[in-house]
């Protein structure tokens, strides 16, 4: 069973930045890629990025390119996604998640593990 833990969530002002982080367990980390979705109020869940076992691939949506910066410490089993220059719009509670099989995964039916989540409030 795999556990996923994030932390690093907060309050902050728009232009400002925080680094959320993801604790895995429970197989093996680096063979997998690793993903950020997040929900706002009264709306989907959306894709934010992924990055491949390696860390040598990294997809972004559109929205946070430029601003968001998605990397990994397979030694520490420990995913990082670093935000930058937030905006209120980047509202939202930010889960990380897990596939089930290999792959570079962008949406949320392709991933089988979640984290409980970690709540992200830019204020303007």
């Amino acid at each position: 069973q795999v556990q996923l833990v994030e932390s690093g969530g907060g309050l902050v002002q728009a232009g400002g930045s925080l680094r959320l982080s993801c604790a895995a367990s429970g197989r093996s980390f680096s063979s997998y890629a690793m993903g950020w979705f997040r929900q706002a109020p009264g709306k989907e869940r959306e894709f934010v990025a992924v990055i491949s076992w390696s860390g040598g691939s990294i997809y972004y949506v559109d929205s946070v390119k430029g601003r968001f910066t998605l990397s990994r410490d397979n030694a520490k089993n420990t995913v990082y996604l670093q935000m930058n220059s937030l905006k209120p719009e980047d509202t939202a509670v930010y889960y990380c998640a897990a596939p089930q099989d290999y792959g570079f995964p962008t949406t949320g039916s392709e991933y089988h593990y979640w984290g409980q989540g970690t709540q992200v409030t830019v204020s303007s």
